[in-house]
C-alpha cells in the first residue's frame, strides 16, 4: 500500500489514526560513526553503520519507550534507504509514510568523536536529500490531525518544497495540543541564520511546544539565557517552552509556572544523539499524561543515557533503562510560579 492509499484509506486496524501516540516529520539519513574516539576520521579504520537523522531518532526514542510511532519522511531507491526503513521498523517505528524519491540517495551522515564535548558532523546531503522533497501529496492527513504528538523540526523549513510542506503540515494540525517545534538549528543547511530566525519565527504561531538548545534559541529568538529565551518564544504563542542548557540542565516554562531540572550526570562518550532522546521522551512523557517535572526529569535522563553511549538510534533507552537511570541518578527539580511580566 503507497502513500496515496493510506492518505485515502484513512484507516489501518490497530494503526489507525486515532492509536497513533506520536508522528515525526523530517530527516532521516545513515551514521557512519566512528568505532574508535580520539582520532580524526582520516585515521579511523573502523565503523559502524546507524539509522539516523534527527526526526527518525526521535520517533525510535519514542518507541523505544513504548509509544506507537511513525515518521513522515523521504528516503532513496538504494541500498541506504531499503536500510533506513527497516531499521525502523525493528525499532519500533512505523514506515508507512516513508516516500521513496526517484534518483536521489539517502544522505549519509560522518562524524568524529572527541569526548567529552567535540563531536563534529560531516553531513552529505547534495544535490538534495530525498526528506526535504516532500510534497503536500505526501502528508497523511488525518494521521497528522489525531497523532497524540506532532513534532517537525526547523530543518524542514530551511528549503523548499519541504519549507511549503511543512508549513502546510501545521496548517492541517490546527495547534492541536503537542504540536512540537524542535528549533534544530544546523547552520550547513540555512543560507544565513537570519533566514532561520525569520522562518522559525513564522513557524512559531503554529505550534504549542517549542524545544531547543541555548544556540538554538539564540537565533530563532534572538536571547541565549534560558530564562529570557522561554519568554521569549512564550511571546511568539507557544503554550510550553523548553530550553536545553547543556551539563547546566533544562528549563520548561509556561504561562503559569517555571521548571528547572540539573544535568544528570555521566561519563560522556558520544553526545550527539542526547537531544534526539531528550525529545522522544518527551513525546513520551506527553502521551501518557506525566506531569511537567517528571517529564522534564525522564527527558534529562534519557538523552544523559544515549550520550553515554557511542551511537544514536540503538542506543535509545527503553522504559525499564530509563526508570533504571533515574533511581540511580535523582534529582531534584525546581518548581516556582511564573509571575506576568509587563511587554513595556
Amino acid at each position: 500500500m503507497g502513500t496515496a492509499d493510506l492518505n485515502e484509506a484513512g484507516d489501518m486496524g490497530l494503526f489507525s489514526a486515532k492509536a497513533l501516540d506520536v508522528l515525526t516529520m523530517g530527516r532521516i539519513g545513515v551514521d557512519i560513526y566512528p568505532l574508535q574516539t580520539g582520532i580524526g576520521l582520516q585515521d579511523v579504520d573502523a565503523f559502524g553503520k546507524f539509522l539516523g537523522g534527527s526526526s527518525a531518532n526521535v520517533a525510535v526514542a519514542a518507541a523505544r519507550l513504548g509509544s506507537a510511532a511513525a515518521i513522515v519522511t523521504g528516503v532513496g531507491r538504494d541500498p541506504f534507504g531499503r536500510f533506513c526503513r527497516r531499521e525502523l521498523s525493528r525499532l519500533g517505528v512505523f514506515d508507512d509514510y516513508v516516500k521513496v524519491v526517484e534518483g536521489h540517495n539517502t544522505p549519509v551522515t560522518f562524524c568524529e568523536i572527541f569526548p567529552p564535548d567535540n563531536f563534529p558532523l560531516y553531513f552529505y546531503r547534495r544535490p538534495v536529500a530525498p526528506d526535504m522533497l516532500l510534497t503536500e501529496d505526501d502528508l497523511p492527513v488525518d494521521v497528522i490531525r489525531e497523532a497524540k504528538v506532532f513534532w517537525v523540526t526547523g530543518t524542514g523549513f530551511s528549503a523548499e518544497p519541504s519549507r511549503t510542506t511543512h508549513l502546510r503540515a501545521l496548517e492541517i494540525r490546527d495547534r492541536r495540543p503537542f504540536t512540537v517545534l524542535d528549533l534544530d538549528y544546523r547552520d550547513v543547511f540555512w543560507k544565513n541564520p537570519g533566514d532561520a530566525r525569520e522562518l522559525m519565527q513564522a513557524a512559531l504561531p503554529l505550534v504549542t511546544v517549542a524545544v531547543g538548545n541555548v544556540k538554538e534559541c539564540a537565533i530563532a529568538v534572538g536571547e541565549q539565557d534560558p530564562e529570557a529565551a522561554a519568554r521569549k518564544l512564550l511571546d511568539f504563542g507557544v503554550e510550553l517552552a523548553i530550553v536545553k542548557d547543556g551539563p547546566r540542565g533544562a528549563l520548561a516554562m509556561t504561562r503559569d509556572e517555571v521548571v528547572r531540572v540539573p544535568a544528570t550526570r555521566v561519563e560522556v562518550l558520544n553526545g550527539l544523539g542526547a537531544g534526539d532522546a531528550f525529545g522522544g521522551a518527551l513525546c513520551h512523557g506527553f502521551v501518557e499524561g506525566w506531569d511537567l517535572e517528571d517529564t522534564l526529569a525522564a527527558a534529562s535522563a534519557a538523552g544523559a543515557l544515549v550520550a553515554s553511549r557511542l551511537e544514536c538510534s540503538t542506543a535509545m533507552p527503553t522504559e525499564p533503562e530509563l526508570r533504571g537511570m533515574l533511581r540511580r541518578n535523582p534529582v531534584d527539580v525546581e518548581r516556582s510560579k511564573r509571575y506576568e511580566e509587563s511587554n513595556d
